[in-house]
């Protein structure tokens, strides 16, 4: 299988007549059992799979076309190609065909092609009507010769058998002959005559009588005859551009005669395809199936000719790279490889993997970098066709070069950075070359292009390299044009830094002197736009809009990259300056960029926006609009319809507490309307939450905490110390109303704002309890003071730091809170149900959260009382 004579590329006719590779591999003819016949089988190379396997049909038309292509239809509309290396063979194949078939080998078509319309009257002809008799090749007879072309062109079966008869007779070298006669006495009929017939000798779709028609030998002529179309008052002049317009440049010496003729051939051959024939009609479309066929088995020809000939493209790269080498030289040598490329274009997937492969090898990166800075803009066009049909191939082996030259070169005369400041020097008024260097870019800073393996993830990998080596380089004129002093070198107003808080440092004089969360609603009555510098160039608005599409493309697949160089550039505040734009197109690209990132709901980006007050410029946008119903209007209602419906909270307190005031008398739109609405269900949401909160601190969660103490006291404290019990007073010995309470608190303020608690250590607070016998009788209160231990060593506090103290009561008082003042009234409360249930009050238990243990007891169920009275009593 290693015989180089049966390596053969497979090849199928798609839907669009153009011919797909379906793989490389060997061909031979056995006998296949399931197929009941001699097949002809392919295996591909790379691993012996089966490529073909198709069986040698008796009936089947096979047909051999340059001494190296075997072609033939299965079924309708399925037509089949070998492409063999050697001729040999293809020789040696279609041998084997014929014998199957019973014909001779020296023919070039082993059936004649039948339509099944004809297939009966073509049974009842007798054999020796095979072949149309065809005039005599002479003058007079030119209108015969034309009109039996022309009727033959409806029946395929006339149509193959007129080939047959001009290729066994050598017909069409004697009608040109003609043609030099009539061009030599000027016969202008016989020259409309062989317009005709010629046109329609291409018509019979013929591989055979191609190579006839296109040898060195007759193209020219066949050229010449179509130059005289009998529908144009004077004759084209094809031959004259062919020869003389038309330069052939050899930018390296082709030593290879064969390849040389092949590239004359096809260019020729191309010329007559596009230009001198007329767009065939819908039923004429398939005539000329067979000349596309030609024309793209020689394309793929060259190709691999010139991939081979490694010392030709070693040269080529060579001079092209040389500093010597002069401008045209170099104009054409680029041209040579935009050329070479587009020819690559033919190749299928896998030759086109090679192709490029070999060109990078050759190092076609490095040699684009050169030619891509020089001045000659012919030669930077054809640079940018080159290096977009590499970026097309592989983005990936375009991003592997760029990287690995960063860690050689500087970042100026980075690959990148040199397209990206041609995009930005285009001096093209519509910007064409900038349009498709931004398409590339794009390209290659897509993530969905790019490989993830086990050891590197080319994603993180480039994307780092991008934003810390060309960003800079991508965003330079839009700084630059948004900024007030265009010679400054920061061109930045304020520096965010992304971190869990936004902090915002001024480092330039600017409209905005401070991000602020809020502003005057007076002051919002429209921008200034005579204050602001924006650009009004037209070019210069087209570039600045692509910059702009391009870094929305960033917002909307890069996240983490774009967001740390927005925040830390505040780009998004120097992007809205174009709001003021008198483009419309402009504004509308920097309200696009905006709405992107509050598309994305990421609350960092939302904080950004509302610390740095940048709803503004697109507020003012708006009010300077008017009433006009236009593009820009539609597209700020909206953003903030956006904001309403997704209820992004952070945003719509921030617009409505700040520009609600401005915005209320847009009517024609219920958003703004809404937005407050939003505003205020959620403003009522917070405040009943607030207020659930508090309850529950105060009836749940504190109860559950003391509990929680009680236990952790009696587990790991032991038994508390308690004085003996002393009988407590009759009831009437405590205030009996809170007016009676409030008279003795007013009677001792003074003492009580010496005994406010005070902070002693971390965890710790200072309460003063008072007795109402003892303050009756005028004697010195007596006070207990609760002390939290000192920290321990590794800094926290002991144990009985949130524990309580253990006070003892010598008679029945009155309990005075000094932490919590204004629970007063409950503790009264508490205390007489207490007394009322017979508990005996001898003692109580404080606890960090500013309370009497028995302060909870007010908000328990009644049948808990007794029970809660015996935990804090001991009883």
């Amino acid at each position: 299988m290693s015989d180089t004579r049966r390596r053969v590329k497979v090849y199928t006719l798609n839907e669009d007549r153009q011919w797909d590779d379906r793989g490389t591999g060997h061909v031979s003819s056995t006998y296949v059992e399931e197929l009941k016949g001699m097949s002809l089988l392919v295996r591909a190379e790379s691993d012996g799979s089966l490529l073909l396997e198709s069986k040698i049909n008796p009936n089947t038309a096979y047909q051999k076309q340059q001494d190296t292509l075997i072609v033939w239809s299965e079924a309708e509309n399925y037509d089949l190609a070998l492409s063999f290396q050697e001729k040999a063979g293809c020789d040696e194949i279609w041998e084997k065909i014929c014998q199957v078939q019973g014909k001779d080998p020296s023919v070039e078509v082993t059936q004649d092609l039948i339509d099944e319309s004809e297939e009966e009257r073509f049974e009842e002809m007798p054999e020796t009507s095979h072949l149309i008799d065809l005039p005599t090749c002479e003058l007079n007879k030119l209108e015969e010769i034309a009109d039996l072309v022309t009727s033959v062109l409806s029946s395929p079966i006339r149509r193959e058998k007129l080939a047959l008869a001009l290729e066994n007779e050598g017909y069409i070298k004697k009608l040109l002959q003609l043609f030099q006669a009539c061009e030599n006495l000027e016969n202008t009929e016989g020259l409309h005559h062989l317009y005709e017939i010629i046109r329609g000798i291409l018509f019979l779709n013929k591989a055979t009588l191609f190579e006839v028609m296109f040898s060195d030998e007759c193209i020219m002529d066949v050229v010449g005859c179509l130059e005289y179309d009998p529908a144009l008052a004077q004759p084209k002049r094809h031959r004259e551009f062919l020869t003389k317009t038309a330069k052939f440049k050899e930018v390296i010496p082709i030593t290879d005669s064969e390849l040389r003729q092949k590239i004359h051939q096809t260019y020729r051959v191309q010329y007559i395809q596009d230009i001198i024939l007329p767009t065939p009609s819908v039923f004429e479309e398939n005539f000329l199936s067979t000349l596309t066929s030609f024309i793209f088995f020689n394309k793929v020809e060259i190709v691999s000719m010139l991939q081979e000939d490694e010392k030709f493209l070693s040269e080529v790269f060579a001079q092209l790279t040389d500093e010597a080498t002069d401008d045209d030289k170099r104009r054409e040598l680029v041209n040579f490889f935009k050329e070479f490329c587009a020819f690559s274009q033919t190749l299928q997937p896998q030759n086109r993997d090679a192709f490029f492969k070999t060109l990078a090898k050759l190092g076609i990166l490095p040699a684009l970098e050169i030619v891509m800075g020089m001045d000659d803009l012919q030669v930077r066009s054809a640079a940018t066709d080159i290096f977009s049909y590499l970026v097309e191939f592989s983005p990936s082996m375009v991003r592997e070069f760029v990287m690995q030259e960063a860690q050689q070169s500087d970042d100026d005369i980075l690959l990148i950075n040199v397209v990206i400041e041609q995009m930005i020097c285009d001096t093209d008024p519509e910007l064409g070359g900038a349009v498709q260097l931004m398409g590339l870019l794009r390209t290659l800073i897509d993530p969905e292009n790019m490989l993830a393996t086990t050891n590197k993830t080319e994603k993180s990998e480039f994307l780092n390299f991008f934003y810390n080596h060309c960003m800079h380089v991508l965003t330079a004129p839009l700084l630059t044009n948004t900024s007030e002093d265009k010679c400054a070198k920061d061109f930045f107003l304020k520096h965010y830094r992304y971190s869990w808080s936004f902090v915002c440092t001024p480092s330039h004089s600017h409209s905005h002197s401070t991000p602020s969360s809020s502003i005057s609603q007076d002051n919002i009555v429209g921008s200034n736009k005579n204050n602001t510098i924006c650009p009004d160039n037209y070019q210069t608005a087209q570039l600045l809009a692509l910059i702009l599409e391009l870094l929305t493309f960033c917002v909307e697949h890069h996240t983490y990259h774009i967001k740390n160089y927005i925040m830390n550039k505040d780009l998004l505040r120097r992007v809205l300056v174009l709001m003021n734009s008198k483009h419309t197109f402009l504004a509308l690209c920097a309200l696009r960029f905006m709405r992107r990132i509050i598309g994305l709901k990421d609350e960092f980006y939302n904080r950004y926006i509302t610390k740095g007050n940048l709803f503004e410029p697109v507020i003012n946008a708006l009010l300077d609009n008017g009433t006009r119903y236009n593009l820009l209007n539609s597209a700020v209602i909206e953003l903030f319809e956006f904001i309403r419906v997704e209820d992004i909270k952070s945003l719509t307190a921030h617009i409505v507490e700040n520009f609600y005031k401005a915005l209320e008398s847009i009517e024609y739109v219920q958003t703004f309307k809404g937005l407050k609405t939003k505003y205020e269900q959620e403003k009522d949401r917070q405040n009943q939450k607030l207020n659930s909160n508090r309850f529950r601190r105060d009836a749940k969660a504190l109860e559950e905490d003391e509990e929680m103490w009680f236990n952790e006291d009696e587990e790991e404290e032991g038994k508390a110390v308690v004085a003996p019990v002393e009988k407590s007073k009759p009831e009437d010995d405590f205030p009996d109303n809170y007016e009676k309470f409030m008279e003795t608190k007013k009677a001792k303020e003074s003492e009580d704002k010496e005994n406010l608690p005070k902070r002693t250590s971390p965890g710790g607070f200072k309460f003063t309890f008072s007795h109402s016998a003892s303050a009756a009788n005028g004697t010195n209160s007596k006070s207990v003071v609760a002390q939290t231990p000192p920290a321990t060593s590794n800094g926290s506090s002991s144990k009985t730091t949130n524990l309580a103290t253990t006070v003892t009561a010598t008679k029945s008082t009155y309990i005075q809170c000094l932490y919590c003042a204004s629970h007063w009234a409950r503790t009264i409360n508490i205390i007489s149900i207490l007394k009322k249930l017979g508990t005996t009050v001898s003692h109580l238990y404080l606890n960090k959260y500013h309370a009497l243990a028995v302060c909870r007891v007010l908000q328990l169920q009644k049948g808990y009382y007794h029970q809660v009275g015996y935990s804090i009593c001991g009883v």
